[in-house]
């Protein structure tokens, strides 16, 4: 039996699994998100440690003692620790939007390109780069009481296991050189090559250490691996390994992904490319900021529950009656596949006539064809799998199914991302595994008959999309 844990923005996991990969158990436990000021978002450390010690603690009550322990988590954001891997400052999280006017300069300056062109990753507010380079100049002194400025999962990993070290998934973007270390013309070009000795050391595969945190119910000397981050985790738990095959996870935001083999930092500067864990591919990410948070929104605002959708979508037929939505509302703006912290959203097309079920199709259909945005400009050629929590909604699948015009593969369960770092870990320990069992597909979901409608949609989404641009300035 093994356990994947996986700590996303707001709520950290446990998953255990048997030895073919089906799902025994979970436990899971919500953490806060903190707004100090308008624009910034940040965790407490100690309550997402806590998080980490309390679902491990009672999932390991319940199904037993496991072989090992992998934790995946958030990418982005920055994480300060002091040479114990305590939190020297609340984390900055990667929804924060301080740095804005940082990601601004760096772009009309020709720092973003400059940056693409080492490793193929855009700079937004909440990457690791940007908060760093605001706190440098605003809060020196939370980067001076520190020794490591890291990622979520690695100050996992070294709470419990004292080991401090990351992998090449996380640090391919902002520093890395796309052959697995630091580029140090990164780190002089955002100013911040002073401040190199905060990045912790990469290890080849994934770090791995042996609980030494006492009291938790997980047995001391249990083998703990780190990684990788969320994006490449979820690929790897849904099979998603080929080059040209892709995924998309409708969370929070709508993280869509290509594998490829060949990094490609020519051209407009779009999206990321990140380490997988396994020699010679790459996965082209394009994590933009809609997803279900837009959604949430919408729901909130007109008195609806996720329960509701169900029920909305049936009354609206495709098209939502002419209303029409640029789902684009994070306060930070946009970062796939274009970079802009001005971006916002819009709904058009209202009139008098139109309902509440034609917003939230109109929200609905905005986000499938962000997504086919997304994987367009990541190059997806081959199956597409999905996951996420939106996911779990068949009749908005649909949608995303013909905007797509694409078969949709569900991953065996939802909990890609715990499922994903424990066959990671696999690698990473030496074990074997029967990978076609545990990354194994259980439904399909067909393109229906609204595909070209759709198509046509998609070209004024674009219209849309270039029109608005303006009014963003």
């Amino acid at each position: 039996m093994y356990i994947g844990v996986d700590v996303g923005t707001s709520i950290t996991k446990a998953v255990a699994f048997d030895r073919y990969g089906a799902q025994l158990d979970s436990e899971s436990v919500q953490t806060q998100l903190i707004h100090p000021a308008p624009g910034q978002t940040e965790q407490d450390v100690d309550e997402v440690l806590h998080s980490v010690t309390t679902v491990l603690g009672a999932l390991v009550s319940r199904v037993g003692q496991p072989e090992f322990a992998a934790v995946t988590g958030q990418g982005d954001g920055l994480w300060l620790t002091d040479s114990e891997g305590r939190p020297s400052r609340a984390a900055v999280s990667w929804m924060d939007g301080r740095a804005a006017e940082t990601v601004r300069a760096w772009t009309s300056g020709g720092v973003e390109e400059a940056l693409f062109r080492i490793n193929g990753n855009i700079q937004f507010p909440g990457s690791p780069a940007a908060i760093m380079s605001y706190l440098d100049r605003h809060e020196p002194e939370a980067l001076d009481r520190s020794a490591t400025a890291g990622y979520c999962k690695d100050v996992v990993l070294q709470h419990l296991t004292g080991v401090r070290g990351t992998d090449a998934s996380d640090t391919t973007m902002p520093f890395g050189d796309l052959r697995g270390g630091y580029s140090a013309e990164a780190l002089e070009l955002t100013g911040l090559s002073h401040r190199a000795d905060l990045l912790a050391p990469i290890h080849p595969g994934q770090p791995v250490g042996e609980l030494r945190l006492p009291d938790i119910g997980l047995a001391q000397g249990t083998p703990i691996v780190s990684g990788p981050y969320d994006l490449p985790a979820c690929a790897h738990g849904a099979g998603v390994m080929e080059p040209g095959d892709g995924m998309v996870i409708i969370g929070t935001t709508l993280a869509c992904q290509v594998i490829t083999d060949a990094p490609d930092t020519s051209g407009r500067p779009a999206g990321l490319t990140l380490a997988t864990g396994v020699l010679g591919k790459w996965l082209r990410a394009m994590p933009a900021m809609v997803g279900t948070a837009s959604l949430d929104w919408v729901l909130r605002t007109i008195g609806a529950t996720t329960s509701d959708v169900p029920g909305l979508l049936a009354e609206c037929r495709a098209g939502a009656n002419g209303v029409a939505v640029l789902p684009y509302f994070s306060p930070s703006g946009e970062r796939a596949p274009f970079v802009d912290p001005s971006a916002r959203g819009q709904i058009t097309g209202l009139t008098l006539r139109n309902s509440r079920a034609d917003l939230v199709r109109a929200v609905c259909e905005g986000i499938a064809y962000a997504a086919r945005h997304c994987l367009d400009a990541a190059g997806l050629t081959g199956t597409l799998a999905v996951a996420g929590g939106g996911a779990r909604s068949p009749e908005w699948l649909q949608i995303f199914a013909d905007v797509l015009d694409r078969p949709l593969r569900l991953p065996r369960c939802s909990e890609v991302g715990a499922r994903g770092v424990v066959v990671n870990a696999f690698g990473a320990l030496g074990r074997e595994h029967d990978a076609a069992s545990w990354t194994g597909s259980e439904q399909i979901i067909e393109p229906g008959h609204d595909v070209e409608h759709y198509r046509e949609g998609y070209q004024r989404y674009l219209a849309h999309l270039d029109a608005a641009r303006p009014l963003w300035t």
